[in-house]
């Protein structure tokens, strides 16, 4: 139960306080005017894009209830690392909000990003070791460093700060897809508790259920059509959230439990599992503006839910595909720790296959291979498709 009210509070103050924050931000004229069709912004009409304020003010309401709870005195008693999370927090939304308001060249967010990131290490937040995937040259496991642990743990903020920050290109779409996996997070966490393998004072789960509850608030108002979008300040704050329980339970676990041995005793797999869908966009951005001799933080058109679009499946249908592949790979870490059963993956395996026929062979895509038909031979008769018809209105980030 004590779960449970925090994420009503979480909930509530981030549903509540949108509506405001859209309102005031509309009467100043903090709001993203529509851009290029190639540029950074995608959306069609003018939005407030301070929504991460909102979200923002439903995690410090979240932390300080759970900080009045007496459930949770190992949480905020045991050590440093509530202050860590609430001080890097703070100066990643701050970073991202600036950014928002009056653009921030690329050096100067990744220094802030660095300087968020480094403040939650300074407080404790650090990766203590990860186990090798298939005892690599005969390495088990790699204890890290008093000076090796804040490196490698600054250079994983920000990767996750980015990797959500790239994703926040549709409405609804970054929101949703922290909100599924901090619910995985959540679960895989209370798992391990009930293993033995953290003890009651790790801030993994309650982290993790505050994102679910913030990102559940700020949804309604953000789906499509949406009446505002969380911006970089949101997007990146989200990042630093998804980044505490990665760090807390796959940079601290090493049980060989039988969800852990089969990603190779390898915990800090599970995290890049749930987030794979952001993650993986992260990195074929980073090698696709690299190959092409393009800066790092130029903005494109050729993240995942930009190449689903030009398959033909529209903006709300390209994000509810992307939830399902979250969904999807959350179950993948999820179910051979609760079933301890390697069988458990067969279901997922199946949907898998399933999900990704219907990408490839949904009737959207073929309404788009016969509009470009029809462009060739004018006297081809009209095709209509309700995907390609629906506004964009989340900016794409870079």
């Amino acid at each position: 139960m004590h779960y449970a009210l925090v994420l009503a509070v979480a909930f509530g103050v981030t549903y509540t306080s949108t509506p405001i924050v859209t309102q005031l931000a509309t009467r100043f004229g903090i709001v993203k005017q529509p851009g290029p069709a190639n540029g950074r912004n995608v959306h069609t009409r003018p939005l407030p894009d301070v929504g991460g304020i909102a979200l923002f003010l439903g995690f410090l309401a979240a932390m300080f209830v759970a900080s009045r709870m007496y459930q949770f005195d190992a949480v905020f008693s045991s050590g440093s690392e509530p202050l860590g999370v609430i001080c890097g927090a703070t100066v990643m939304f701050l970073v991202g909000l600036l950014d928002d308001v009056n653009d921030v060249s690329p050096p100067a967010k990744i220094a802030g990003m660095v300087v968020a990131a480094s403040l939650m290490a300074r407080f404790g937040v650090t990766m203590f070791y990860f186990r090798v995937p298939f005892n690599f040259r005969d390495l088990d496991t790699v204890v890290l460093s008093s000076d090796l642990a804040p490196l490698v743990t600054v250079l994983w903020v920000v990767l996750m700060a980015n990797a959500i920050n790239l994703i926040d290109g549709l409405d609804g779409l970054a929101a949703g897809i922290v909100m599924i996996a901090g619910m995985a997070f959540y679960l895989f966490a209370r798992q391990l508790s009930s293993y033995g393998e953290l003890d009651g004072s790790s801030i993994a789960p309650l982290v993790a259920l505050i994102a679910v509850g913030i990102c559940a608030g700020f949804l309604p108002h953000n789906w499509s059509p949406a009446k505002i979008i969380m911006g970089d300040g949101g997007a990146l704050f989200l990042g630093l959230l998804m980044a505490v329980p990665t760090i807390t339970v796959g940079g601290r676990t090493e049980g060989k439990f039988f969800g852990n041995a089969f990603f190779f005793f390898a915990p800090l797999l599970i995290p890049l599992v749930i987030l794979g869908v952001p993650v993986a966009d992260t990195v074929f951005s980073f090698f696709r503006r690299v190959l092409s001799g393009k800066g790092w933080s130029t903005a494109d058109r050729k993240h995942m839910h930009h190449r689903l679009m030009e398959m033909g499946h529209g903006p709300r249908r390209a994000v509810l595909i992307l939830w399902a592949w979250t969904a999807l790979l959350s179950g993948a870490a999820l179910l051979p720790v609760y079933t301890k059963r390697g069988g458990a993956l067969l279901p997922v395996a199946a949907g898998a296959l399933m999900l990704l026929l219907y990408v490839m062979l949904h009737p959207g895509v073929r309404t788009v291979r016969a509009r470009k038909g029809q462009a060739r031979h004018p006297s081809s008769q009209p095709v209509t498709d309700e995907a390609l018809s629906t506004p964009v209105h989340e900016t794409s980030a870079q």
